[in-house]
């Protein structure tokens, strides 16, 4: 990502403890859904957490996984791939999570596999 990408997306970040309130869920689920990358997290705060935008209706944004994984496979690491997805994306006219959110799963994966 270049230097003069700022994240367009403005979200709160949750810590371990917050995502056990908002999913409703013991911690070691929230693990298994970390390590399954259902959702992906950042030290960059100073302690571990997951951007708000990763989490709708109380449950992990179902179209995220997918798409972590393409961009795994592109040689993103986790704060590059959050990086990308809370940022303005042109080729997709919104920032990639806002996209996902709205159900534009094929279009953000499309873009995202021409990174590799």
């Amino acid at each position: 990502m270049s230097e003069e990408s700022v994240p367009v997306v403005e979200t709160t970040w949750l810590t371990l403890p917050d995502l056990v309130e908002v999913l409703g869920e013991p911690l070691g689920r929230i693990r298994r859904l970390l390590d399954d990358r259902h959702l992906v997290g950042s030290k960059r705060t100073g302690v571990f957490a997951v951007p708000e935008v990763f989490v709708v209706d109380g449950e992990p944004l179902g179209s995220l996984r997918g798409t972590v994984i393409v961009l795994q496979d592109a040689g993103f690491s986790d704060d590059e791939l959050i990086d990308w997805l809370i940022t303005e994306e042109d080729s997709i006219g919104a920032a990639p999570i806002d996209a996902l959110r709205r159900g534009r799963k094929a279009e953000v994966r499309r873009v995202a596999q021409s990174l590799a």
